[in-house]
């Protein structure tokens, strides 16, 4: 992986394939390991740049709470250093924060841009008190228990046997999350605002991607425009997890959704 210093904290990301950029961005205690299914069938047709998030990962782990807008600057940072002008973005769950920050920030750094699982909406109160917990797991049982406790919910219940040897991998990328990068994102998720507006206002074009079986964010908590420029995608039978769980449906979907929306 190569890496890049942005405010003094470096950021790691890997780059494979040709032609227009994609960014592809992961989801809590995730990693740029996260899209490896995916990433060898965009890179045929695209130019694809994963990296590990702040405090994910081989990149830096800061301690302290962390924010999106800071998240989501060191990926711009990454595009910039890249000598990128303009890139569609996809973002995974928490990697869907991010990029709402950069539409509603930095649209003109945009071509287009996807949400994997992922929502618009702000926390619940119920949410909010989740990350509450999950921060006080962490720092009491360590981030090992805590991600054994977060993975298996995130996959379809049918894959959870089915897919031991997929659940196992993002077990794994998940327990070599610094436990203070988890808990400084857990705060930045816990505190980011509504950003429902900036979805269904964009002029951006917008990829929405559910799973039928995603309880982490259900299909409602994504599908929430169907403005002009917006594609909606429902892949069945998966969870939270399609990059596992459906690699090649969910691949389908982002290069279906690029060639009818980016000027080759």
């Amino acid at each position: 992986m190569k890496n890049i210093l942005c405010e003094g904290t470096t950021i790691c990301y890997a780059e494979q394939g040709k032609g227009e950029p994609i960014i592809l961005l992961h989801g809590f205690c995730g990693s740029s390991s996260y899209w490896d299914e995916v990433v060898p069938l965009l890179s045929q047709s695209y130019r694809c740049i994963v990296p590990d998030l702040r405090g994910h990962g081989r990149s830096d782990a800061p301690l302290g709470a962390y924010t999106i807008d800071q998240m989501a600057n060191d990926v711009l940072k990454l595009q910039e250093q890249l000598d990128i002008p303009q890139a569609a973005w996809f973002g995974h769950s928490l990697g869907g924060y991010l990029t709402l920050s950069a539409v509603q920030r930095y649209a003109e750094r945009l071509t287009a841009f996807g949400l994997i699982h992922s929502t618009a909406y702000a926390d619940t109160e119920e949410g909010k008190e989740k990350r509450n917990k999950a921060v006080s797991t962490i720092q009491t049982e360590g981030i090992t228990s805590f991600v054994d406790g977060l993975v298996p919910g995130l996959f379809a219940p049918d894959h959870v046997d089915s897919m031991s040897g997929q659940l196992l991998k993002a077990k794994e990328i998940g327990y070599k999350t610094p436990p203070q990068g988890a808990v400084g994102t857990s705060l930045a998720m816990r505190e980011r605002p509504d950003r429902l507006d900036v979805l269904s206002a964009s002029a951006l074009p917008a990829l929405l991607v559910a799973g039928e079986q995603d309880h982490a964010v259900p299909p409602a908590r994504t599908f929430t425009t169907d403005r002009p420029g917006v594609t909606q995608v429902t892949i069945p039978k998966v969870g939270h997890m399609s990059l596992f769980e459906a690699p090649e449906l969910l691949a389908d979907a982002i290069l279906s959704f690029l060639e009818h929306n980016l000027k080759r």
